[in-house]
């Protein structure tokens, strides 16, 4: 027996991941059209789409600009860390999972230094620990947090690192990639100097571009900054600002779709109902999932609205691959574990998916797990002891 999807839906698989992720019919029919990209009327939905997006940050946003940039989440990561940090700038990153980790690595490749404080998978960086950090050395200019550890789906605390940067007179540049749409992020109440997302997580764009939002004394700074020539920010911005253009090649077709992506997010309620609508559907699979016997990686006071962690049944009769092919014969693409040691996987509860489809996944769960043999979805002792130790 295969429960059956929820209606409406266009016989394509859910994409249960962080992004890319399901898409509406009117996001996907919106690229069936050519458009130039010097023409007058590409520069304008350029336009419109920088403004769309400053409006997201409510009040405080007078003071920012908005420079979109071809490429994946890491490339204007890169772009931003390149472009805002100065060459002899340092960075203190907030680590707790693969993405604080990747921005260790392209600092380095940048040739910019920095401090990691790194919490394992299972806490967040908490304000009085970047106090300490910042009051220990001086020569830290900047911080970088990630607001949405997508590889453990921790939402970390990212109001008291920004008060606790402030206070020190540092600047805070934030990974976004995964929250922004979802969850607020207003300068005038979470100070920030610049932060970057995509267009495929929860405006529930396409993916082909992402974006910089940073206050526009700092892009005027950025001049000279970057040593790259595609990813540099300021250039990007300068070009933008003189002619309404991007400098090189735009996606055009994912902007377009980008745009209606945007246009939806308005019409449903902005941040507030787009991510009150995430936040239902995790509280629907994570009650279900628990129902079976599946435990969270995370504790409950740190799970976000965007992609919940599971540890993999201890059951010898549970292999993932097994378990990801059923549920994609079924209609579901689920999102294989990235931690350094537990065995887990994750399922992602954004896009234009809702309470329905997510109990419908508990349900062909539970089906799967049948098919499978499996007699319990319980972890291993190892793997919950490991999470006690590194929680406590």
């Amino acid at each position: 027996m295969t429960t059956p999807l929820p209606a409406p839906h266009s016989g394509e698989p859910y994409l249960l991941t962080p992004g890319p992720l399901t898409t509406s019919r009117a996001v996907k029919e919106a690229m069936l059209r050519d458009w130039g990209s010097w023409d007058g009327d590409f520069r304008a939905m350029t336009a419109e789409m920088r403004a769309r997006l400053l409006a997201l940050l409510g009040t405080g946003a007078e003071g920012y600009d908005c420079v979109p940039l071809q490429g994946s989440g890491s490339y204007v990561v890169e772009a931003m860390l390149g472009s805002f940090v100065p060459r002899d700038g340092h960075v203190l990153v907030l680590c707790n999972g693969a993405y604080g980790k990747r921005a260790v690595e392209t600092l380095r490749y940048l040739g910019r230094a920095c401090s990691v404080i790194d919490k394992g998978d299972y806490l967040p960086p908490r304000g009085p620990e970047v106090t300490a950090a910042l009051a220990a050395d001086p020569a830290i200019t900047h911080v970088l947090a990630v607001h949405c550890e997508t590889s453990s789906g921790i939402l970390n605390p990212l109001q008291e690192i920004a008060d606790a940067t402030a206070a020190a007179g540092r600047k805070l540049l934030v990974d976004s990639m995964s929250a922004f749409g979802a969850v607020p992020l207003e300068p005038s109440v979470t100070p920030f100097q610049a932060m970057v997302s995509s267009a495929n997580k929860c405006i529930e764009g396409v993916p082909g571009f992402g974006f910089v939002i940073a206050e526009t004394p700092a892009l005027e700074a950025a001049a000279g900054n970057s040593p790259s020539l595609s990813l540099d920010v300021h250039a990007q911005w300068a070009t933008l600002q003189r002619t309404g253009q991007w400098r090189f090649t735009p996606p055009t077709h994912v902007v377009a779709a980008f745009l209606e992506a945007l246009r939806a997010h308005e019409a449903e309620g902005g941040v507030a109902a787009r991510g009150a609508r995430y936040l239902a559907n995790r509280q629907t699979l994570v009650a279900g999932m628990r129902g079976l016997g599946f435990v969270t990686l995370l504790q409950d006071a740190w799970l976000s609205p965007i992609i919940t962690t599971f540890f993999c049944p201890a059951d010898p009769r549970f292999g993932f691959d097994g378990f990801y092919d059923r549920m994609k014969a079924r209609g579901f693409i689920l999102y294989p574990g990235k931690l350094t040691r537990a065995e887990s996987f994750r399922i992602g509860h954004i896009g234009q998916v809702d309470a329905g489809v997510m109990q419908a996944v508990v349900d062909n769960v539970a089906e799967v797990l049948d098919e499978m043999g499996v007699q319990s979805a319980a972890p291993s002792a190892a793997d919950l002891a490991e999470r006690q130790t590194e929680a406590a």
